[in-house]
C-alpha cells in the first residue's frame, strides 16, 4: 500500500473523546438540576461525536489522515470506521435511553425512590464510556491504547453492575476480576513491543510509543520476544472482545446490565477491544504468517462455540450475548488472514453486526418493556401488540444469519471468499454452517416470542402495549440500515476500503 496523499492536523481527533468525558462530569455535577438536565446533555454530547465521526469518514476515504498532538492522536480509515459506529450506535442508544428508563427492571431493580437520584450517574457513565472508547481507537500511542481500554472496562464495568442488587454485582464482579487480570497480559504484551521498538535504535522514545512508527520496524523485533508479545495481546484485547475461550464474563454482563448498555456493550465495545487487537498483533502478520493460520483456528472455534451455546439459551439477553461471541469469531477469522480481502470482509462484518446486534438487542429490551419478561418459554404471541418489534427483530435475526438481501450476507460472503482464497477451505465451511445454525438460535426464539401461543406468564402479566417512539424510532433506523447496506453495499465501500488497507498493510 502506499502511503495517504495527506496527513492533516486536526483537532477532531481530541474533541470526538474529550466532548463526552467532559459532558459526563458536567452531568455528575449538575445532578441537582433534575435528570432532564442529564438527558439533554447526554443527547446533544452523543450526537456531537457521531457527527464528528462522519466528518472524519468524509476527511479519510479523500485518502486523508487526521493527526493531533504530534501524532499522539491519529485517525485513518480504521479508526474512522470505529468512531462512526461507537457515535452513531451511542446516539441512537441515548435516545433509547430516554423512555427505557421509566419502566420495566430498570425502576423495579434500581428502586423506585431511587430512580431520580441515579439517573445523573447513569447517563454520565453512558457518555464516560462512550468517550473511552473513542479515545481508544484515535490514540497512536500503544500505551495509551492500553489505558483507554482499560478505562472503557471501568466505565462500563460500573454499569454492568449499575442495579446493585446481587445478580448485578455477582455479573460486575465477574466482568471486572476476568477483563482486569486479562487485560493486564495486554500491557505485558505492550510494554514488550514498545521496549524491543526501542532497542531496535531506529526509533528514539518517544517514536517507539507510536503505532504509525512500531509498525515499520516490527519485522526487525526478536522473533521469540514478539511471539510472546502476540501471545500476552491475545489473551488480554482476545478477552474484552469476547473471544472463546476468553469470553465467560460476556453472557453475565450482557444480561444483567441495563439494555442499553448491553447495546454497547455488544454492539461497539468488543468492536473496539477487537480494534485494539488489530492494531497491535496485525503489524506481525507478514513476518510470522503462522500467526494468521492461529488467529483463524481461534475464529472458527469462537464461531462454533458462540453459537452452540446460545442454542442452549432461554434467556433472550443471555441468547444474544453468545451470538455475539459466535459473530465476533467471523471478524477475526477475516482480519486475522492479514490480506485485504479478509481485512475487508472482517471490517464490513464488524460494521455490519454493530448495527443488526443493537437492533437485536433493543429489540430485546422492547419486549422487556412491555412484559416484563425476557424467558423465551414464558414469552409468545407478541406480534399483534408489538408489530414494530417483532418486524425488527426478524431483520435482525435474518441479517445476523447471512440472509440475503440484508447487510449480513454481503460481509459473511466476502469473509467466505477470503478464506476459500488463502486455502482455509475448512475454516470457510465452518463460518458457512455456523450461519445456518445462526439462523436456527435466532428465528426459532423470534417464532416463539411473537407468534406462538403466549405462555401463561405473558397471559397473566397485564396490559402488553408497544413500546415509545424513542424506543422504536432507534429500532427501526437500525432495521432499515440492514436493508440499505444489503441492497446497497457498495454506500460504505469507500469507508472500508480505506480501513481495510490500513488494516492490510500494518506490517508492510
Amino acid at each position: 500500500m502506499s502511503e495517504p496523499l495527506s496527513q492533516v492536523s486536526s483537532s477532531l481527533p481530541a474533541v470526538a473523546f474529550l466532548v463526552p468525558l467532559v459532558a459526563g462530569a458536567l452531568v455528575l455535577l449538575g445532578g441537582g438540576l433534575g435528570p432532564a438536565f442529564g438527558r439533554r446533555v447526554s443527547l446533544v454530547a452523543s450526537l456531537i461525536v457521531a457527527i464528528i465521526g462522519m466528518v472524519m469518514v468524509g476527511v479519510v476515504t479523500q485518502d486523508t489522515v487526521l493527526t493531533t498532538w504530534g501524532n499522539e492522536l491519529r485517525v485513518d480509515g480504521l479508526s474512522a470506521l470505529l468512531v462512526v459506529a461507537i457515535g452513531v450506535i451511542g446516539f441512537l442508544t441515548v435516545v433509547y435511553s430516554l423512555r427505557y428508563t421509566d419502566r420495566t427492571e430498570f425502576r423495579k431493580r434500581v428502586g423506585v425512590g431511587r430512580v431520580e437520584n441515579r439517573l445523573s450517574l447513569y447517563h454520565a457513565l453512558l457518555l464516560w464510556f462512550l468517550g473511552t472508547m473513542v479515545w481508544g481507537c484515535v490514540t497512536n500511542n500503544i500505551i495509551m491504547l492500553w489505558v483507554a481500554v482499560e478505562a472503557t472496562t471501568l466505565t462500563s464495568g460500573l454499569l454492568v453492575a449499575f442495579f446493585w442488587d446481587r445478580r448485578a454485582l455477582e455479573a460486575g464482579y465477574k466482568y471486572l476480576m476476568l477483563l482486569t487480570i486479562g487485560i493486564t497480559f495486554a500491557l505485558f504484551g505492550c510494554v514488550l513491543i514498545y521496549a524491543c521498538a526501542a532497542a531496535v535504535g531506529q526509533l528514539d522514545g518517544r517514536q517507539a510509543l507510536l503505532i504509525s512508527e512500531v509498525r515499520n520496524v516490527a519485522s526487525l523485533l526478536p522473533p521469540s520476544t514478539a511471539l510472546l508479545a502476540v501471545a500476552f495481546l491475545l489473551i488480554g484485547f482476545g478477552t474484552k472482545a469476547g473471544i472463546a475461550p476468553f469470553h465467560p464474563w460476556l453472557p453475565d454482563a450482557h444480561a444483567e446490565a441495563p439494555t442499553p448498555v448491553s447495546v454497547l456493550l455488544s454492539g461497539v465495545m468488543i468492536k473496539m477491544a477487537l480494534y485494539a487487537l488489530a492494531r497491535t498483533v496485525g503489524m506481525f502478520f507478514p513476518s510470522w504468517p503462522q500467526i494468521t493460520v492461529f488467529v483463524v483456528v481461534l475464529g472458527s472455534f469462537t464461531m462454533v462455540l458462540g453459537i452452540i451455546m446460545a442454542l442452549n439459551q432461554d434467556d433472550l439477553k443471555r441468547l444474544l450475548a453468545y451470538s455475539s461471541v459466535s459473530q465476533i469469531g467471523y471478524v477475526l477469522a477475516g482480519v486475522g488472514l492479514g490480506t485485504y480481502l479478509g481485512c475487508f470482509g472482517g471490517l464490513f462484518h464488524l460494521l455490519n453486526h454493530a448495527i443488526f446486534k443493537a437492533l437485536l438487542f433493543m429489540c430485546a429490551g422492547a419486549v422487556i418493556y412491555a412484559t416484563g419478561l425476557r424467558q423465551i418459554s414464558e414469552l409468545g404471541g407478541l406480534a399483534r401488540k408489538m408489530p414494530v418489534t417483532s418486524v425488527c427483530f426478524v431483520i435482525g435475526a435474518l441479517a445476523i444469519s447471512g440472509f440475503p438481501p440484508f447487510n449480513g450476507f454481503w460481509s459473511k460472503l466476502t469473509v467466505y471468499l477470503a478464506l476459500a482464497t488463502s486455502g482455509l477451505w475448512w475454516a470457510a465451511v465452518i463460518a458457512v454452517l455456523t450461519s445456518v445454525l445462526t439462523m436456527v438460535a435466532l428465528l426459532r426464539p423470534a417464532y416463539r416470542v411473537f407468534w406462538a401461543n403466549p405462555g401463561a406468564s405473558v397471559t397473566g402479566h397485564g396490559e402488553v402495549r408497544t413500546v415509545p417512539a424513542s424506543m422504536w424510532v432507534p429500532m427501526v433506523v437500525l432495521a432499515a440500515a440492514c436493508v440499505l447496506l444489503g441492497i446497497v453495499p457498495h454506500l460504505a465501500y469507500p469507508l472500508l476500503e480505506q480501513a481495510a488497507t490500513a488494516l492490510a498493510a500494518l506490517g508492510r
